[in-house]
């Protein structure tokens, strides 16, 4: 028999149980041994919670909110009721064919996150556009923690302006406090320090004791928590009712910042099932930084009115004792001019630069649209 049952790869189990079945019930009934399952099955998932699983899922998925396992849970959970495990609520929308499978894409042991240690230590900013009637397109600029993930600030304005960038950074900064560092991408509105000069937001961060500090260029995987971000704010705004206008779609942005803090499990604190705000909450806030000296903190938004005419040219801005000439396009119009202890910046009302120069010695009384000449570099001698 043993002979038998390697020669049919079979085990001396199974040879038993088919003769046992002949024997009793005859040659032909030992081909049909039937299922090996269970009569019962008391860790089955009841029907009930199968379908109120599937029913939530369906909810989430129409108010365009995150429908996965762990987002499912924390609904039922919010309802008063005990889900399944995550698992097994991944296998129940598996078996109902709610899943889509991606082979090719990694499992999240595959990913490392870095994560600072408590809130306010670093604050991201992005921007990204949303489609609005007439062919115009709004831009809704975010800031989160890099902690907590927690939605700090939020606003829709028309086009990436400087002005937007810190009217949404003084609203986080009024609701939440000062970050000790803020990281944005390289955009003229948000960090121009790679072109050469720093831009408003750059120098109020400063003047608060703030570190601006920026990604590499074209790496926007640095900016990576920002990034999802504007993913989900994408499939929510989707199954909203097309805003008409910039006042309904900052409504709609704000909704969805509530839920986003208060209601949605965030995957980035890994086994932990909190909330951003619930992760805001259980750890204490950084402390805020040491503003700089008083008299190292110039005016960083001052605005100006171009002359239109009379003694001076058209177009010439006086600050610092020092007539700057902006252009004659710009007389009558006013313009916003920042300055520190190395440059002198204009910017239109919208925050959008026109020109920057090197600060010029004092007693300068005229700056013309190029700029102050250089002199040239003078040699040491070594001789004695």
């Amino acid at each position: 028999m043993s002979d038998f049952c390697r020669r049919h790869g079979v085990s001396r189990a199974w040879f038993y149980k088919v003769r046992a079945k002949a024997l009793a019930e005859g040659s032909s009934a030992a081909l049909d041994l039937g299922s090996n399952r269970p009569h019962t099955s008391p860790r089955a998932v009841p029907a009930e919670m199968v379908e109120m699983a599937l029913k939530t899922r369906a909810e989430l998925r129409g108010a365009g909110f995150d429908h996965g396992p762990l987002s499912v849970a924390a609904r039922m959970r919010r309802r008063g009721l005990e889900p399944p495990s995550r698992a097994t609520l991944a296998r129940i929308f598996s078996r109902a064919g709610e899943v889509v499978p991606s082979p090719r894409k990694k499992p999240r042991s595959a990913f490392k996150r870095f994560t600072y240690p408590a809130p306010n230590m670093c604050w991201q900013i992005d921007a990204t556009e949303w489609p609005m009637p007439a062919g115009r397109a709004a831009t809704i600029f975010q800031v989160i923690d890099d902690h907590s993930r927690l939605a700090l600030a939020s606003l829709a304005a028309w086009g990436e302006t400087s002005e937007a960038a810190m009217a949404v950074v003084k609203t986080a900064i009024a609701r939440h406090g000062v970050p000790q560092r803020f990281l944005s991408d390289n955009g003229q509105a948000l960090n121009p320090s790679r072109r050469g000069h720093a831009g408003i937001l750059v120098e109020y961060l400063r003047s608060l004791g703030t570190e601006p500090i920026t990604g590499k260029p074209y790496r926007p995987t640095t900016q990576g928590k920002n990034e999802r971000f504007h993913q989900t704010l994408f499939t929510y705004l989707a199954a909203q009712p097309a805003a008409a206008t910039l006042e309904e779609l900052q409504a709609q942005v704000d909704a969805f910042d509530h839920y986003y803090n208060t209601e949605r499990v965030h995957q980035g604190h890994g086994s932990l099932d909190l909330t951003p705000r619930e992760a805001w909450d259980r750890t204490p806030v950084a402390a805020p930084p040491a503003p700089p000296p008083p008299d190292h903190a110039p005016p960083w938004d001052e605005p100006r009115t171009a002359s239109r005419r009379g003694s001076r040219p058209k177009g010439v801005v006086t600050i610092l004792n020092t007539h700057f000439l902006i252009g004659a396009h710009w007389a009558g119009k006013t313009v916003r001019v920042h300055y520190d202890t190395r440059t002198i910046s204009f910017y239109d009302e919208d925050g959008t630069e026109i020109l920057t120069h090197p600060r010029p010695p004092k007693g300068t009384k005229f700056v013309p649209r190029s700029g102050l000449k250089q002199p040239p570099a003078t040699e040491v001698s070594t001789n004695s």
